[in-house]
């Protein structure tokens, strides 16, 4: 009965993809979609966006992959935004190697500076993942503190707290991970630079070509639209990023 049991998990296994190890070498940065947990690699990207309420405005992006130890990652990110907005985030990332796919642990913490305004935005995360070939899904919450420059701190005013918000992601694939291309669609409330609330979803669509063994070339665009699940939803923002990772 045992023989029988672990010749349907080999098949099981073979059927629905590669092993944990192949496809990770070529794609085990979730965020970064980077090359891989045992090597480091960094990241240049620049980036066109509008939005309603600043209009027109340049991002430039820097990401950083880092192996901590085997099947544990660290990525920093830093964005400069043209609307006189600063991003930094760093995420901890351990990684379990499974039969079918690999599941990981992200733990994330987001500062955003929103220097015109003299205001911040600070986000903690945690969510659970399971990646397949094809598919990648993530859940979990973060909270959220907002905060004025100009506040008086004897007073509470201005200063607003979410204790809870539910996080999610769903990213579908195009082509199984071990290819030197890939292009996928993301559903998600949060992204590399910001955390929405559950009922505002950010629409992705990625695309990747690895030029060697040590380039590769980033194609991305993003939409966001207010109030997605309720009747108010209209187009609030867009961007399109493109830019380049060498791995080391």
């Amino acid at each position: 009965m045992k023989k029988r049991f672990y010749i349907v998990l080999l098949l099981l296994t073979t059927a629905l993809g590669v092993s944990a190890k192949d496809y990770i070498s070529r794609d085990g940065g979730h965020v970064l979609r980077g090359f891989g947990q045992e090597q480091y690699s960094l990241s240049l990207m620049a980036e066109y966006g509008y939005n309603r309420s600043w209009e027109h405005m340049g991002n430039v992006d820097v990401y950083a992959h880092m192996p901590v130890v085997q099947n544990v990652q660290l990525d920093a990110r830093l964005q400069y935004q043209s609307a006189n907005v600063l991003t930094g985030a760093v995420v901890v990332r351990p990684t379990f190697d499974l039969p079918v796919g690999q599941l990981f642990l992200e733990t994330e913490l987001l500062y955003k500076a929103v220097l015109r305004d003299r205001m911040s935005d600070m986000c903690a995360a945690i969510s659970l993942g399971w990646r397949f070939d094809y598919v990648s899904v993530q859940i979990g919450g973060f909270g959220r503190v907002m905060d004025s420059w100009n506040r008086d701190w004897h007073s509470e005013d201005k200063y607003q707290t979410e204790p809870f918000n539910l996080l999610y992601r769903l990213e579908v694939f195009a082509r199984p991970q071990v290819n030197n291309w890939n292009i996928s669609v993301a559903l998600s409330n949060i992204d590399d630079w910001q955390m929405e609330r559950m009922w505002q979803p950010l629409f992705m669509l990625n695309s990747r070509y690895d030029i060697d063994d040590h380039w590769r070339l980033h194609l991305e665009a993003e939409t966001k639209i207010t109030g997605m699940f309720h009747l108010n939803a209209t187009f609030y923002a867009a961007n399109v990023r493109t830019g380049f990772s060498y791995r080391f």
